[in-house]
């Protein structure tokens, strides 16, 4: 077990239990546009990239700058609509980041939100200033591009073998180790364990609370199976 001085958390599908609104705007939007219905897998499979990355990925044929626009604005108008009533903190969450902050750790989001975005969900749980430093893909460079890593690890003043990223998509995994850190997958997000273990995670875990045992030394994790308690 390296000893980790810095987490970071993507938000979507990690943190907080928000993937079916992400879908319902963004077939909304698609409405909006005129554009074709996008089945949930397909939006579940670009949830991480930033919103131009992700409208490109979705609809490749979209090449006038006019109609992205359009389609950027009437999700995240849809978007935060939906999140008037933020959604909710997957279980286990809060008390184990609390329990993290009271332990010592640093914690940081990177996401694929915009920084609108994010700062809105934040606001609406009252935590503008809950984590040390986040970082957006609108400020940044989309993921897995690890630029938002790099931008983070020099803020806090950590080395990426002393931080951690936890994340639900392939693009947080690649993201870090294109940052030389660890990673961690969660299963319960976008993507299932079968497919986040491809991308070679330092543990794998189907529920919050595995993550704050393991870093107590409760969990160890064998090569390509979720996270076992020892």
């Amino acid at each position: 077990m390296r000893d980790y001085q810095l987490l970071i958390f993507d938000w979507d599908g990690t943190l907080v239990d928000s993937i079916a609104r992400i879908v319902e705007a963004m077939r909304i939007a698609a409405s909006d546009c005129a554009l074709p219905l996008c089945d949930e897998r397909a939006i579940r499979g670009i949830i991480g990239l930033g919103l131009p990355e992700a409208i490109h990925t979705l609809y490749p044929e979209l090449d006038d700058p006019h109609c992205v626009e359009r389609f950027r604005r009437r999700y995240s108008d849809h978007y935060h609509a939906l999140e008037e009533q933020p959604s909710a903190l997957f279980p286990g969450v809060a008390e184990a980041l609390d329990a993290f902050r009271s332990e010592g750790f640093r914690l940081a989001v990177a996401t694929g939100k915009t920084r609108r975005g994010l700062d809105h969900v934040l606001a609406g749980r009252d935590w503008l200033g809950y984590f040390d430093v986040t970082r957006c893909a609108d400020e940044t460079a989309s993921k897995p591009d690890p630029l938002m890593l790099h931008e983070i690890l020099a803020f806090c003043g950590v080395g990426p073998e002393s931080a951690l990223m936890v994340g639900d998509s392939p693009f947080d995994l690649r993201m870090a180790h294109r940052a030389g850190m660890d990673s961690v997958a969660v299963g319960y997000g976008a993507q299932p364990l079968d497919q986040l273990i491809k991308e070679s995670p330092r543990l794998a875990i189907d529920h919050f609370d595995e993550l704050r045992h393991w870093l107590s030394g409760g969990v160890s994790r064998q090569p390509n199976e979720v996270a076992i308690y020892v």
